[in-house]
C-alpha cells in the first residue's frame, strides 16, 4: 500500500540459559549476554528503502539501515515483462513503496523486510548491512508481515494471490502457505503464539459503489505450527489495522471507510459495538473514494495493561486515546493538515503509542495516560510501519547516522 514484547524477552532470556547450561556456562553469563540487547522501535520508510531504529527509552534515531541496496541490480535484472508489471504495482501503489514491514531477530542482528512493490522479502545483517537473503513473493506485491515469536519464521502477504507465504527466516525458503481473503494484509501472532490472523481488505482500486465486487474481506485465523485455516470471519468492508485481546475473545478493528473502528466478539462472529470518531473538516470534505487505498482511519494499538486504545484518523490528522471497556474518548492529538498519520505501535513500557506521519517524515510519541503528544521524531521519507524489537547494541555500528 503507498499509504505511506515482555513475552519475547522470556523466551530469549530462557533460550539462553538453557544453551549456556548446555555448554558449562553459568546463569549469571547467561543473563550477561542479554545486557547487549537494546529495546528499539524500527520504522519502515517506504520511499527511500531504509529502517530508522529509535531507542525505546529515550526515543532518539540511533540511525538507518538500507534495505534496498539492490533496488538497481534488480530492475536490470528484469525482461520487459517484468518491467511491465513492476511498472502497473507502482501506479497502483501511487508510487515507489521500497519497504512495507520489518521486523528484527530474537538475537537483534538481522532485519528481515517485506518489500512492496519490488515484490519480494529480504534479511539484512544489521552490523555490515550485507543482504543474506532475498525471496521472490508469488503475486509481485509483497505487503505486511510477521515474525514468529522464536524468529524462525516470517509471513508476508502476497496481496495479489490470496495468499501469506512462510519463510524460513535461515535460508528465506518458502516453506508453506496459507489461503486468506482478497488483498491480505496484516498478519499477526496471538498472544500466545499458537494463531495467526490475517486480515484482508478486497480490491482497493474499486470505487465503494462497487464493494460487493471488491472479492472476500474477512479475517482468516490460521494454526501458527501446521498452518492450517482454523475459523474464518466474513466482513462487509476490508479489515484494516486491528488489536485483539489476549484472550482472544475480542478485536478492535479499523474497516475500509469507517471513520472510527468496531468491537468484534469471535465467538459469535459479530460486530457488538461500533465506533464512529469525529471528522476534521478536511475529512467531513472528502468522499469516501478520496480515502487512502479506502482507509478512514488506519493504525491501531493497545496500552500495555490494554485498558485504552490508539486509534490514528488518517483522514483527520489526529489520534485519539479511547478508554476502555467503555469506548469513551480521553483525548485528541492534531497534527498538520495532510500530516498522513498512518501506523500506530505501543511502546515495550506499554506507556507510549509511536505513530507515523507519513508525509512529515516523522514519528509522533503520545502518552497513554495523558493523551498528550511528547516529543516528534525525524525518521526517513515515508515512514509507514512501525515494529517494536531488541537491537544488539554491538551490531548498531553498522547503521547510517540519521
Amino acid at each position: 500500500m503507498r499509504l505511506r514484547g515482555a513475552f519475547g524477552s522470556a523466551v530469549l532470556a530462557l533460550g539462553l540459559l538453557f544453551a549456556g547450561a548446555g555448554a558449562g556456562a553459568s546463569p549469571a553469563a547467561a543473563v550477561d549476554a542479554t545486557a547487549s540487547l537494546r529495546n528499539v522501535l524500527l520504522v519502515g520508510n517506504s520511499s527511500d528503502g531504509t529502517v530508522s531504529f529509535l531507542d525505546g527509552a529515550t526515543f532518539k534515531n540511533l540511525g538507518t539501515l538500507d534495505v534496498a541496496p539492490d533496488k538497481q541490480a534488480l530492475f536490470d535484472s528484469w525482461d520487459i515483462f517484468r518491467q511491465a508489471i513492476h511498472s502497473i504495482v507502482v501506479d497502483q501503489a501511487k508510487g515507489e513503496h521500497l519497504v512495507d514491514d520489518a521486523q528484527i531477530s530474537p538475537d537483534g542482528r538481522t532485519v528481515y523486510v517485506s518489500r512492496g512493490t519490488l515484490g519480494d522479502a529480504a534479511a539484512f545483517d544489521v552490523a555490515t548491512g550485507k543482504e543474506l537473503w532475498r525471496t521472490d513473493i508469488e503475486g509481485y506485491k509483497a505487503d505486511h508481515a510477521a515474525l514468529s515469536p522464536d524468529g524462525t519464521r516470517f509471513v508476508v502477504s502476497a496481496i495479489a494471490s490470496a495468499k501469506a507465504k512462510v519463510l524460513d527466516t535461515a535460508t528465506g525458503a518458502v516453506v508453506n502457505e496459507f489461503a486468506t481473503g482478497t488483498y491480505p494484509h496484516e498478519n499477526m501472532y496471538s498472544a500466545d503464539g499458537k494463531h495467526i490472523y490475517n486480515m484482508s481488505i478486497g480490491t482497493v482500486s474499486l470505487l465503494k459503489a462497487f464493494n460487493f465486487l471488491k472479492g472476500a474481506k474477512q479475517v482468516t485465523e490460521v494454526d501458527a505450527t501446521t498452518y492450517k485455516v482454523i475459523k474464518t470471519y466474513p466482513f462487509e468492508y476490508g479489515v484494516r489495522p486491528a488489536v485483539i485481546t489476549p484472550d482472544e475473545t475480542t478485536m478492535y478493528a479499523q474497516l475500509s471507510y469507517l471513520n472510527g473502528f468496531v468491537e468484534y466478539d469471535f465467538a459469535t462472529g459479530t460486530i457488538t459495538r461500533t465506533v464512529q470518531m469525529p471528522f476534521s473538516t478536511k475529512a467531513a470534505a472528502l468522499s469516501p473514494d478520496d480515502y487512502p487505498q479506502n482507509s478512514a482511519h488506519h493504525g491501531m494499538a493497545f496500552n500495555g495493561a490494554k485498558t485504552k486504545l490508539c486509534d490514528v484518523g488518517t483522514i483527520d490528522d489526529y489520534t485519539a486515546i479511547v478508554s476502555r471497556p467503555a469506548l469513551t474518548t480521553d483525548g485528541f492529538v492534531n497534527y498538520p493538515t495532510d500530516a498522513l498519520p498512518y501506523w500506530a505501535t505501543t511502546s515495550a513500557d506499554g506507556n507510549y503509542c509511536f505513530v507515523t506521519l507519513s508525509n512529515l517524515d516523522q514519528v509522533s510519541v503520545v502518552d497513554y495516560r495523558t493523551a498528550k503528544e511528547v516529543a516528534r521524531i525525524d525518521v526517513g521519507d515515508f515512514p509507514q510501519r512501525e515494529r517494536l524489537g531488541k537491537v544488539d547494541e554491538s551490531a548498531l555500528g553498522g547503521l547510517t547516522a540519521p
